[in-house]
């Protein structure tokens, strides 16, 4: 494997594609997929893994089942966009469990912010002791997915 993305042959993809599909395969199993034989595929995946392509393994859970029904998007405005102010908003909310992913965006939000949480009394609790205390926020809004049209953690590899 070489040292980019760009880089990667087809056989480097068909093993990306199989570990995002199911992270679990055993070495054996997934050399068989690739049609390799299990030692050199080790030798790939460990050198991935290496140049921090892959970045790690993961299962993959139901909100649902663990209770979390709600599923809300929170467009964060902050008083100012000072290097300092977004550095410590950035510290502030990476310490909530309930917010799965925080993008800094442009436009007119300065953040974009996905919270999975059980019910709207968690939510509000969420807003009102978590979000609302920031110093530097000024201005939340969110929004709520009534249905989850399309949900994947498999990043596209189209050969280059």
């Amino acid at each position: 494997m070489k040292s980019s993305a760009n880089h990667l042959d087809a056989t480097d993809r068909r093993i990306l594609e199989e570990l995002q599909r199911d992270a679990s395969l055993s070495n054996v199993e997934l050399a068989r997929r690739v049609h390799l034989s299990p030692s050199p595929c080790l030798a790939r995946v460990r050198a991935m893994e290496a140049s921090g392509l892959i970045r790690q393994y993961v299962a993959l859970l139901d909100a649902g089942q663990l209770g979390l029904h709600l599923n809300v998007f929170v467009s964060i405005s902050l008083r100012q966009q000072s290097r300092k102010a977004l550095q410590a908003f950035e510290e502030r909310i990476t310490l909530r469990e309930e917010v799965m992913e925080c993008y800094l965006m442009s436009g007119d939000a300065d953040y974009l912010l996905r919270v999975a949480v059980p019910d709207m009394p968690a939510l509000e609790r969420f807003i009102l002791e978590q979000l609302s205390p920031i110093a530097q926020v000024e201005k939340i809004r969110s929004s709520f997915a009534l249905k989850q049209v399309r949900y994947k953690t498999a990043l596209p590899l189209a050969p280059t």
